[in-house]
Order: C-alpha cells, then structure tokens, then sequence
C-alpha cells in the first residue's frame, strides 16, 4: 500500500502520463480510505481544469468575480459527498 506522500507523487504523475495498472489500483484503494487524499486528488483536478481552460484563468485573475456563499456551500457540501474516483 502506498503512503499519502507515495499517493500525492504518483497522483501527480498521472496528470501527465498513464501509470500502470497496479498502481492506478493501489491508489484507488488509498483513495478509498484516505479522505486527505482524495481531497488532494480533487484539487489537482481543480488546478489542472484551471489551467487548461484561458476563462477560469482570467477569472481567477479578476478580485470583483467571487461566488455568492449559498453557491460556495453548494460547492463544498458536492465535494465533500462525491466518492473517490475509479
């Protein structure tokens, strides 16, 4: 079983290139159980849709844009419900 920092490294790796299968289900199954994990795994996700599409970026850029706090729960309570990746 991986660690969370052998997890972090591997997830990151999987961004750029496809890793073999038993290690994509060694991290499923830390995913699984690891809720700081999965966490991370949903921000590099988070950063990678950023910094793929030029919209969100300007945005991010922009102090006046900002989410009401009714749509900032909304967010939260999605994420915290959604399961691991598979």
């Amino acid at each position: 079983m991986f660690s969370c920092k052998g997890v972090s490294k591997r997830l990151s790796e999987s961004m750029d290139c496809r890793l073999p299968l038993h290690q994509r289900l060694m991290i499923r199954m830390h995913l699984a159980m690891c809720r700081f994990c999965r966490r991370a795994y949903k921000q590099l996700l988070c950063l990678r849709e950023i910094a793929r599409n030029p919209r969100l970026q300007e945005a991010g850029m922009d102090a006046s844009v900002s989410l009401s706090s009714e749509a900032c729960e909304r967010i939260k309570e999605s994420l915290c419900s959604q399961d691991p990746p598979s």
